[in-house]
């Protein structure tokens, strides 16, 4: 053990020194390393990920070297606001001490409360981490005043460094070369009573302005464009470009309302540069070393979002003399700790220069640690408690002849809550998800987690991500993979997806970029990657359409819950989806097809998309066989989608007449007065925003009238003013989409064996019953669903799906047995039919001989599946056809017969029997007041039923229990399907089609007995024949006529008569004769049979006009018939018809006179007869 002087650090010794602190592994640490002392105890004057990373080091170090982590604990300060975000380093701490809230003035930056808090803890020392107060000289002096140590350098180091004005002085009394600024040519310096180069308060005031008349002549003596800057401001905030002196005063004003107080200046602008940093790393005995540099030329306004290390676009001997520099400056200032020189570096000249140098850790620092092996925070508590330089590895590899080299390369990105396609305006919220996969070679650490936020005081940056590789190149790969894994949702936009672009972008990956390479591509309007512009709009109408049902259907049950029936017009399955997309304008209907699936019209075109509710909030959206993950935020005025992880905006029409804030924060000023005329693109006002001034711009022309004043909270879409507009007329609107999607197949994809397309026609039909709007395939589908019914493959390949699901879980031997019975009956051919009965009794018979009788319950359980498909296919397609009908009408008759009489007693009387499930009371009454639209498909089945044959008559099955029921239906909205069914059962009742037609041969051949004709009675005996056979055909006269063929088969003349009788039912029918043919063989001679009637009194249409003698004929319609023509006092006249049948053309020709000489002549005046 070695025992060190002191005496030259007094400043630095804290209150816990090693002779008063308790013995204990961290006291025997520093006594070994020759600390002086002991610090276990840490006040974190920070939040966010500066606290967290600190935590995160500081016990991986403390486990590392003591094998505990607990062995420094952490006391942090709690605002209400990061309280009430769940931020993530309250809940690491091991305690926390309630601050003010507000801006941090009341808090991270408010010294003497933190000196205050730190007495109040008992601490040992305090770490300020970047920001807030890490730069202000009077924390580390009132705190060593307190013998509280001040994990950082100390406040003389500061002044002198730690101000860019005073560094800048320095840099340049040290000839370290610096850019034309508002100090050029001031190197006066002074001696401290410590021996450390300071620069006098009036040589820091002759680099100042303090004036807008005082800095714009000092920009005209630089040059444009040029920088105005804060000397106390950081992590771009309280520094503005300039181009142009019109500009100047409102960027002037904005620096100074970012940090009040804060001493300006004016600097050139080099926006052709890199910037670069040095990593200096310096004990409290005047040792300094610089750990590498890292590259930080990615910045949007003038703050870093991507940074690398180490430099790789320095002349290796021109960066050792910016780090030699840097050495040197800190030794100059007595500097301690941890701190960065940065400078600007000309890749093409090979120059730099000195841009300032920051007296705290940067949060970049992780890209250093990764190829360095140094863990920072661990370095700089060390520092703290006094170990002497030789005491750290990294300062011992400094002193040996071969200069130390970097492992590997590293690329860092800053996840901040800014939206870059608002010119990365932050915003705060909160989160509901934040998924980062690490891996070997990424990692990361973020200030919020899932179901926290980020409040309008906290900084935008929550989260820093670091990829090593090998080398540059594999680095970036590492991290734009894992920029693609992170998920992170929440009420703000975040830079993800915009880093993946600029990561993947030529410049950068060839590393030709600058300072200003970012800002170019954003006035450019460079985007991250969007959604393919069809998916876009396709997801933003579903969308759209979905969050409307959800509010109908939650509405619905809102009033539901409250013991009131709400009216039907709440619940919908139509919805107009109107927005505008990248300037066009899109007009859909979306139609509800199913819980999930919707169906959408455009332009005539329909696409057909899924969209299924995730528990996380999103949606989940098939489309043309591909899903995509679907998440929403509504904004002012639009709706922020994110497909796939990328990000669009889907909008509404925008009023120019309303000026509104965009985002939550604080009014500081109108740069305009009220009655002011303002141009379109002109600034009128700024806001505040997470520490951040933004300028709110005039769309339009016009005459702005603020209804705001300065000062007061803005809530997103707040109106600060109205603006009468110069010319309504020029406003621009959005152009209407007139085209046709591209064609989209199904949602997802449709099986193509018989089993699996009858499931999804039952699926549609199903939805159409439960109310859902399909009606555009309705018919095509009850057609396709009959013709797959009847498909003899349907039961092979139902069964041989359920076997594939159960082999494995059933005997072997039973499973061959069936497979072999199905395979014989496939042997037979196509239409072969299908073992049922067979694969039954093999089960049974299986069952019977294999297994315990204990055990057979179970084991028919087991094969449920497959019993039920066999089951339903013993009788046969037909008897599984009317099986599958049934279920359909009993899907309509379940719902339709819970809502007989008022239908408001009949869903309270549901919300009774659910009240733990208004869910299912919905979609009840939803089922039900569509009625009219499922009736048409109800009604389209029960005509199938009536006309295919499907057995109606039979009071024990399914069928007819469910059309009994049908008919008792009582709703107003079920009167025809009721009617319908009633007609179905009735026609049920009657033999067949083919049964009549059969009974009808069987009595018209049993009357071809030539022994009848030709012999006394035969006509009287035709007679009775004919009758009877009438009696058998009552309502069809489609058989009487069919039985004409066999006539023309057998010469069977009671046919001829029987359709004679059908024919004439509505005429009075005097008399019919037979006429026998001469017999002759080739049917010259027919069989003829004569009849006489007259119209007789049966019912008739619409009487038909007659008129009286003296009257002429009126013209009547092509349907009239020529009775008008009769005189309406004439006798009704006798009517005579004759019919007879012939082989061929050529018989009719030459036995047609034969037919001819049966008629009598007409004779109107004697006898009033008339020839049919």
């Amino acid at each position: 053990m070695t025992t060190y002087d002191h005496s030259k650090v007094a400043q630095f010794i804290g209150g816990n020194t090693l002779d008063k602190a308790p013995s204990g592994p961290v006291s025997d640490f520093v006594k070994r390393n020759g600390g002086h002392t002991v610090i276990t105890k840490v006040l974190i004057a920070n939040n966010g990920i500066a606290a967290v990373k600190e935590i995160r080091s500081i016990r991986q170090w403390s486990y590392e070297t003591f094998g505990t982590e607990r062995a420094v604990e952490f006391t942090v300060m709690a605002t209400p606001e990061d309280l009430k975000v769940n931020a993530e380093y309250i809940r690491m701490a091991d305690r926390y001490v309630e601050v003010p809230g507000g801006s941090n003035n009341n808090n991270y930056a408010n010294v003497d409360l933190i000196v205050d808090i730190a007495e109040r803890s008992g601490v040992h020392a305090v770490w300020a981490g970047w920001g807030h107060a890490s730069e202000n000289p009077r924390l580390p002096e009132t705190l060593a005043a307190n013998k509280i140590v001040f994990i950082g350098p100390p406040g003389s180091a500061m002044r002198s460094l730690g101000d860019k004005i005073s560094s800048t002085i320095v840099a340049q009394s040290a000839n370290v070369p610096t850019m034309a600024w508002s100090g050029s040519g001031i190197s006066e310096t002074v001696l401290s009573e410590q021996g450390f180069v300071t620069v006098a308060d009036d040589v820091y005031h002759q680099a100042c302005v303090t004036t807008v008349e005082d800095g714009l002549a000092k920009a005209e003596e630089i040059g444009w464009p040029v920088m105005i800057k804060a000397s106390e401001g950081g992590g771009g905030k309280g520094i503005r470009k300039v181009e142009a002196p019109e500009a100047f005063k409102n960027a002037f004003h904005a620096v100074a309302g970012e940090i009040p107080g804060s001493p300006i200046f004016i600097m050139k602008l080099a926006g052709q540069a890199r910037h670069l940093e040095v990593q200096l790393l310096a004990d409290q005995y005047g040792n300094a070393i610089s750990l590498f540099g890292r590259d930080c030329s990615v910045q949007r306004r003038h703050q870093k979002i991507i940074e690398e290390a180490p430099v790789t676009i320095a002349n290796p001997d021109t960066f050792e003399k910016m780090e030699r520099a840097a050495v040197r400056l800190a030794k100059l200032v007595g500097y301690v700790s941890a701190g960065t020189v940065e400078y600007l570096y000309s890749h093409a000249e090979d120059v730099f220069y000195f841009l300032e140098l920051n007296p705290r850790l940067q949060v970049e620092h992780p890209t250093t640690e990764m190829v360095s092996g140094v863990n920072l925070p661990a370095a700089q508590l060390q520092i703290a408690m006094g170990f002497p330089s030789i005491a750290f590895a990294t300062f011992a590899s400094s002193t040996l002849q071969r200069k130390p080299r970097p492992k590997g390369h590293v690329v860092a990105v800053r996840i901040t809550a800014e939206n870059p396609d608002a010119g990365f305006k932050p915003s705060s919220g909160s989160l509901q998800e934040l998924n980062f996969r690490s891996s070997t070679n990424v990692w990361g650490y973020f200030s919020v987690s899932t179901a926290g936020g980020l409040h309008e005081f906290a900084d935008s940056q929550f989260g820093h991500i670091f990829a090593y590789g090998e080398d540059r190149s594999e680095s970036r790969k590492n991290m734009v993979v894992a920029l693609k894994e992170l998920s992170i949702r929440g009420d703000f936009r975040t830079t993800v997806e915009y880093l993946i672009k600029l990561l993947e972008l030529q410049a950068f990956e060839e590393n030709t970029i600058t300072t200003g390479w970012l800002d170019s591509l954003i006035s450019n309007k460079l985007t991250a990657e969007r959604p393919v512009t069809t998916l876009a709009v396709i997801c933003g109408a579903v969308t759209k359409a979905y969050l409307a049902s959800e509010a109908c259907w939650s509405e619905y049950k809102r009033v539901l819950d409250k013991g009131q029936v709400p009216s039907r017009d709440v619940l919908k399955t139509v919805f107009g989806i109107d927005f505008i997309y990248d300037n066009v304008r899109y007009s859909f209907t979306a139609t509800r097809s199913s819980s999930t699936l919707w169906t959408l019209y455009l332009n005539g075109g329909r696409t057909m998309v899924g969209a299924r509710g995730l528990a996380d909030g999103g949606l989940l959206v098939l489309l043309d066989g591909k899903s995509h993950s679907i998440y929403w935020r509504e904004e002012v005025g639009a709706l922020r989608l994110l497909v796939d992880a990328k990000t669009c905006l889907i909008e509404q029409e925008n009023d120019p007449t309303q000026l509104r804030s965009p985002s939550p924060g604080k009014l500081v000023r109108f740069l305009v007065e009220s009655g002011d005329h303002i141009n379109a693109g002109e600034q009128y006002a700024e806001i505040e925003v997470m520490k951040m001034y933004m300028p709110l711009v005039a769309s339009e022309d016009g005459v702005v009238q603020f209804v705001k004043q300065p000062g007061i909270s803005l809530e997103p879409g707040d109106i600060l003013g109205i603006l009468t507009l110069d010319d309504p007329a020029r406003v621009k609107h959005a152009k209407p989409f007139e085209d046709l999607l591209p064609t989209m197949g199904t949602p997802g994809v449709v099986g193509t064996k018989s089993h699996q397309r009858m499931n999804y026609y039952l699926a549609i039909l199903n939805n159409i019953l439960d109310g859902f709007d399909n009606q555009a395939i309705m018919a095509s589908t009850l057609k396709d669903l009959i013709v797959v019914l009847q498909n003899p493959e349907l039961p092979f390949s139902e069964v041989s799906a359920i076997l594939s699901t159960l082999s494995g879980r059933m005997p072997a031997k039973l499973e061959e047995s069936i497979r072999s019975a199905i395979d014989t009956a496939k042997t037979k051919g196509e239409g072969a039919e299908f073992p049922a009965v067979r694969i039954k009794k093999l089960i049974d018979h299986f069952v019977e001989d294999n297994v315990r009788s204990q055990d057979r319950t179970m084991f028919r359980s087991q094969l449920g599946p497959l019993l039920d498909a066999v089951e339903r296919y013993q009788g046969g397609l037909k008897a599984h056809e009317t099986d599958v009908i049934a279920g359909l009408l009993a899907r309509y008759e379940e719902t339709e017969q819970l809502f007989g009489g008022s239908i408001e007693a009949r869903v309270l009387t549901l919300r009774e029997q659910h009240k733990d499930n208004l869910d299912k009371v919905v979609s009840l009454v939803l089922s039900h007041i569509m009625a009219h639209r499922k009736g048409r498909l109800v009604m389209a089945i029960l005509e199938h039923v009536k006309n295919s044959g499907l057995t109606v008559s039979n009071p024990d099955s399914k069928l007819y229990q469910v059309l009994q029921g049908l008919a008792a239906l009582e709703a107003r909205s079920s009167t025809q399907v009721a009617l319908k069914a009633r007609e179905v059962l009735i026609s049920g009742q009657m033999p067949s089609y083919e049964e009549r037609r059969s009974q009808m041969e069987a009595v018209l051949k049993a009357s071809v007995n030539n022994s009848y004709y030709g012999e006394q009675g035969s006509a009287d005996a035709i007679y009775r024949r004919a009758q009877r056979a009438d009696r058998f055909e009552v309502h069809c006269l489609r058989c009487a006529s069919h039985v004409l063929e066999l006539y023309r088969a057998n010469g069977c003349p009671a046919a001829l008569e029987v359709y004679v009788r059908r024919a004439y039912k509505a005429y009075t029918l005097l008399s019919v004769d037979y006429e026998e043919g001469d017999g002759m063989d080739d049917g010259e001679a027919p069989n003829v049979v004569t009849w006489r009637f007259n119209l007789g009194q049966s019912p008739s249409p619409p009487s038909t006009p007659r008129f009286g003698r003296d009257e002429q004929p009126r013209r009547q319609a092509s349907v009239s018939d020529l009775t008008y023509m009769i005189n309406a006092n004439q006798k009704q006249p006798l009517r005579t018809g004759a019919i007879a049948s012939f082989p061929t053309l050529a018989a009719l020709s030459r036995g047609f006179d034969k037919v001819a000489d049966m008629l009598p002549l007409f004779d109107l005046e004697s006898t009033g007869s008339a020839m049919e």
